[in-house]
């Protein structure tokens, strides 16, 4: 047995133990539900794999509990790819190296896959169970949900038969969400005219990293570093100065998540070596200063490369850089209806240079549909005057909050009872997919709750081992109140 099997409670950690072992990022998700399909036949458990690919499991409800109310657990199967700069690892291939430090469960140099592998681990480990109570049970596992949430999107009215929702992908122990933020993905592309280099000038790179990045919801409130919007505030600063002549910009690999890192690419004259050394030390030490406190470990590296054939025009790159720098980013407004929660934010998550253009890839989230038109509205206007395209796609909707739910009740009274104190009802600023699942079943009565994880999406992502356990025993619990069908 592995330190991590050990965990209590175990069912649940031998299954995160196996679903580590077995690559599942974003769009590569077979392998996995192919695992899960093959076990869930072995226990005669029916199984079903719909168009898009999500799995539908169901068992029976044990004896003495037929007359309760279905209720569908639900996880998404994907996990997010991210992974220090010095990791060799292929999340198409490697498995995820997973280790205990202390009362936490980590990854050696990559995303963990907490999120939402806890919640799957817990719904598979109720379906193997012979010693839990349950009503007729049916677990719900979504593909693509952390790329596009294409499973949600793609899950059909009179697959489930649930008229009761757990959603497992809520990230702090003692806080029942009952809501969530919609949003859109927006990519901005802006055409590039390219013109020869002069070859006597000197070519660079200058690399951001070291920063914690982490979801582009959860973490958006915390002031931290976009690597992004950092080396496009250099850029503002300096360029004109040092008469850089950019010829790439990259940086961030996934939308939903903050950059941790970017690049630039650059040549310069000669006589300007001394002070673009002299500029890129006072840049570091002006960001150690104001991030030092959320990202204290933030590193400048500059780097001799080849002599590029062209540069961006003079154009194209004051365009560029004016459109990075005051494109706006980060959290937009807080809400007043929920203290302490981001209504609306937007990430500028990737931006990729090619032959023909600049991509730049964001994500806005917001917990009314006026928020989140009103940045749709600003990033359009931003690139009506840039010259270049937006194209918003992939939009869902919120989960609005419903104080009346019987589910939300039943889960805060079990938790009141089981700990003696008040949990928190939350409505959280990232993308359950509870939002899209109430179209084609508009009744279904939905919660969600998880145990505490800190930094997902990012290489320091951490499931908090105590809270685990936690959340099983409330998990359980709920599952034995489920009221009698009406």
């Amino acid at each position: 047995m592995t330190a991590l099997s050990q965990l209590y409670p175990q069912p649940l950690w031998q299954w995160f133990e196996q679903i580590c072992a077995i690559p599942h990022p974003s769009k590569h998700e077979q392998a996995l539900s192919q695992h899960i399909q093959a076990w869930a036949k072995s226990k005669q458990l029916a199984v079903v794999e719909d168009a898009v690919g999500n799995l539908i499991i169901r068992k029976p409800a044990t004896p003495g509990m037929e007359d309760r109310k279905i209720v569908v657990i639900q996880a998404h199967i994907d996990m997010v790819p991210q992974k220090n700069a010095d990791k060799v690892h292929d999340f198409t291939k490697d498995p995820i190296e997973a280790y205990v430090d202390g009362d936490w469960v980590k990854a050696k140099g990559t995303t963990l896959g907490s999120d939402n592998g806890i919640g799957m681990a817990s719904a598979l480990a109720i379906l193997g169970s012979n010693d839990i109570k349950h009503g007729p049970l049916e677990v719900l596992l979504t593909i693509d949900e952390e790329a596009g949430m294409t499973g949600a999107f793609g899950l059909q009215a009179g697959m489930l038969d649930a008229e009761i929702l757990i959603n497992t992908d809520s990230e702090q122990e003692g806080e029942i969400y009952m809501g969530c933020a919609g949003g859109v993905d927006a990519q901005i592309t802006l055409p590039m005219v390219w013109q020869a280099s002069e070859q006597s000038y000197s070519a660079f790179s200058l690399h951001l990293s070291g920063l914690k990045g982490g979801h582009s919801g959860v973490n958006i409130h915390l002031g931290r570093g976009n690597a992004n919007k950092l080396l496009a505030r250099f850029l503002f600063e300096n360029a004109d100065d040092l008469a850089l002549e950019l010829t790439q910009f990259s940086g961030g690999s996934l939308r939903n998540a903050i950059p941790r890192e970017a690049n630039i690419s650059f040549m310069l004259p000669e006589e300007n070596l001394s002070a673009l050394h002299e500029k890129v030390a006072e840049f570091e030490a002006l960001i150690r200063t104001e991030l030092a406190i959320a990202d204290p470990d933030i590193r400048l590296v500059l780097n001799t490369i080849p002599t590029p054939k062209r540069v961006m025009s003079e154009n194209s790159q004051n365009t560029l850089i004016d459109l990075l720098h005051v494109c706006p980013n980060g959290v937009i407004r807080m809400s007043d209806e929920v203290e302490g929660v981001t209504e609306t934010s937007l990430n500028i998550g990737v931006i990729s240079t090619d032959d023909e253009q600049v991509t730049i890839l964001c994500l806005i989230r917001s917990l009314i549909d006026s928020g989140r038109s009103q940045v749709e509205g600003m990033l359009t206007a931003l690139t009506n005057l840039a010259g270049a395209d937006i194209d918003l796609s992939g939009a869902y909707p919120g989960w609005k909050p419903d104080n009346s739910s019987p589910v939300m009740a039943i889960v805060r009274e079990t938790y009141q009872d089981i700990y003696h104190k008040e949990p928190v009802i939350m409505v959280i600023h990232a993308g359950l997919e509870c939002g899209l699942f109430k179209k084609p079943y508009p009744e279904m009565d939905m919660v969600s709750i998880g145990p505490t994880i800190r930094y997902p999406h990012g290489p320091d992502e951490m499931v908090n081992i105590t809270t685990v356990g936690q959340y099983w025993t409330l998990l359980l619990a709920v599952l034995e109140r489920i009221p009698v069908k009406a």
